[in-house]
């Protein structure tokens, strides 16, 4: 059975929602992700009210408030338009992930093959290789699926549940 924000959706946007949701509920610590897109919009998230599946994976493990993944996404942009200015500045090729660990928790960016990109908010404790490992794996899964057409239709449907303010 589809989750009522899932309804309507292509197989291919349910699919994502369905891998979103199962990168939440396999890796302990995660608190928040979003996928966002090379121009900086929020095309898929764990956000309560955003998409059903991920919403439940995630507060069934939830232990305290966490920012949105808006706030996320917002972020997941400015560092990932940062390190790919700096890997152009240092000629080293395209960046395949940026990690940033803080005093009480983590911050993962993964690039996605159409320059659109993964992050994931991860708790002080979560295990920075299972992270990544997961992340590669949804990676590898969603990036030959995430078309422009595919793209068009995730940033509808969050307008769609937001109201028409998906960011």
């Amino acid at each position: 059975m589809t989750a009522p924000s899932t309804f309507g959706l292509s197989s291919e946007a349910r699919n994502l929602h369905w891998l979103l949701s199962n990168l939440i509920e396999e890796v302990p610590g995660i608190q928040s992700v979003a996928v966002v897109s090379s121009d900086g919009l929020l095309l898929l998230s764990s956000d309560p009210g955003r998409n059903t599946e991920a919403r439940e994976a995630l507060e069934a493990k939830r232990t305290t408030p966490r920012g949105s993944a808006a706030d996320l996404a917002t972020i997941v942009s400015g560092i990932g338009s940062l390190t790919i200015g700096a890997a152009k500045l240092m000629d080293s090729g395209p960046v395949k992930h940026t990690m940033v660990a803080m005093e009480e928790g983590s911050l993962f960016v993964m690039s996605i093959s159409d320059g659109s990109l993964l992050g994931v908010h991860g708790s002080a404790d979560c295990d920075m290789s299972v992270v990544s490992y997961h992340m590669a794996l949804f990676v590898g899964r969603a990036g030959h699926v995430l078309t422009p057409e595919l793209r068009s239709e995730l940033r509808k449907s969050l307008e769609d549940v937001s109201g028409g303010s998906a960011r």
